[in-house]
């Protein structure tokens, strides 16, 4: 096996892992939410002036479909929206307190994952983070100019 296909796989099999452990807490916590609803809350959590195409782009979704999220997270009545004086034309969204339950539940069992996971991040050197960080970084310009290329768009 070609060391190119070996990171590949592990890197897979990692996030299987994660995903994996991580998953009863997960739906137990957050039960009644799927997955892209929270992952909405948390990007409006997480950014001011949150919007159908920021989001989109942020989480490699089609405007149609975060439309979509936002409208039942609206009618659920998770988030809120607001217009800008400046600008009546855009949409944008604010957590309502119910959301805000959701976004610091969620916040804080990523915060209990990374506590169970410290004994491993303790071990690796700045030189390794560093390294690792590279290539992360390295690998993702490249697909980012790969998206390009195919003159695909996160709608």
């Amino acid at each position: 096996m070609e060391k190119q296909e070996e990171v590949l796989l592990k890197f897979r099999d990692l996030f299987n892992k994660m995903a994996w452990l991580n998953k009863e807490k997960m739906e137990q916590a957050l039960q009644g939410h799927k997955p892209s609803e929270v992952h909405c809350m948390e990007y409006i959590g997480d950014h001011v002036d949150s919007n159908v195409t920021k989001m989109a782009g942020a989480l490699y979704m089609t405007r149609g479909a975060i439309s979509k999220i936002t409208k039942k997270l609206i009618q659920k009545g998770y988030i809120a929206t607001y217009q800008k004086e400046a600008n009546k034309k855009e949409v944008y969204f604010s957590l309502t307190p119910e959301g805000e339950k959701v976004y610091q539940t969620h916040k804080h069992l990523h915060q209990t994952f990374q506590e169970r996971d410290k004994i491993i991040f303790d071990q690796v050197t700045e030189s390794q983070f560093d390294a690792m960080l590279r290539f992360i970084d390295l690998y993702s310009t490249h697909l980012d100019q790969e998206i390009e290329k195919e003159n695909r768009t996160i709608e």
